[in-house]
């Protein structure tokens, strides 16, 4: 079903999201001080952040036809890959700083996920000001980026591997934003915001001092593991009725058959997305 069949004529056009723009020149004046500061894992990470948000909010915007078995695996392949590299690169670091903060880290970044998602889906509700897919991006974009510069800025010898696997969500998060913001009606270059949020957050939090105290360092990397897990949770492909696959594509009420099939494809997807980090983390080691 084309979307122009039940939404109208999407209005790709308009004045581009001053936040937008403002947030990309922001990004490009902390690269600056990244580079300056040799923080050159916290910028790769940023701009493949970016890179891969802004790259793909315009074709979700054109308003093509979303194909389901498409967005089934790009949902499985980050959330998979996010999960497997928090439970292997965060979560034994945390334990093994201290085993009990550790632990409580990782509840306190599920917990705080959890309610900083919900409290801000409500907060659209009350201000409709706000509009509900960019902030809600935005805050996981922020808050993701705060973490991982606190996790490289207090273990720089951390690889790639963990960062990008923690951004890989961001090209299909940003194809189904567009998408609802384009059967809105409102400019997709507003994404601009959460897709440079990463690099926003991550660089100034990279250059505060962590102190190098166990308990610190234990809550620190057991709050990034829960947060980044709740994150990936969040973006498991759920192939139900009125679920994000089926919305996103387009799927009529009754197309139980198909989601039935898309629900091999979404076990299949995240179970890839963590045997393809275990392979990369198993070359490079």
């Amino acid at each position: 079903m084309n979307i122009n069949e039940t939404s109208g004529i999407i209005n790709t056009g308009g004045r581009p999201s001053l936040a937008g723009v403002g947030a990309v020149a922001a990004l490009v004046v902390l690269s600056g001080v990244a580079a300056a500061a040799g923080l050159w894992k916290v910028l790769a990470i940023a701009w493949v952040a970016f890179a891969a948000m802004a790259g793909a909010a315009p074709l979700g915007a054109a308003g093509t036809d979303a194909e389901a078995h498409g967005l089934v695996w790009g949902y499985g392949l980050a959330s998979g890959a996010m999960i497997t590299s928090a439970a292997v690169f965060l979560v034994p670091q945390a334990v093994g700083f201290d085993p009990q903060v550790g632990g409580f880290g990782v509840a306190a970044g599920l917990l705080v996920g959890f309610g900083s998602h919900v409290v801000g889906h409500r907060l659209v509700h009350v201000d409709e000001s706000f509009d509900d897919t960019a902030a809600q991006l935005t805050a996981h974009s922020l808050s993701a980026g705060a973490i991982i510069g606190l996790v490289y800025g207090a273990l720089p010898e951390l690889g790639l591997l963990l960062g990008l696997a923690i951004v890989s969500h961001k090209g299909p998060a940003g194809y189904a934003a567009a998408r609802r913001l384009a059967r809105a009606g409102k400019p997709a270059s507003v994404l601009l915001l959460p897709a440079a949020g990463v690099g926003i957050a991550a660089v100034p939090t990279a250059l505060l001092p962590v102190p190098n105290v166990p308990a610190v360092n234990a809550a620190v990397f057991g709050f990034a593991a829960g947060m980044f897990l709740h994150v990936a949770m969040d973006f498991l492909p759920r192939c139900e009725v009125g679920g994000e696959v089926g919305e996103v594509a387009d799927l009529s009420p009754d197309a139980h058959d198909l989601l039935d099939r898309l629900r091999l494809h979404a076990v299949a997807s995240t179970t890839v997305g963590g045997v393809a980090v275990f392979l990369a983390w198993w070359l490079i080691a």
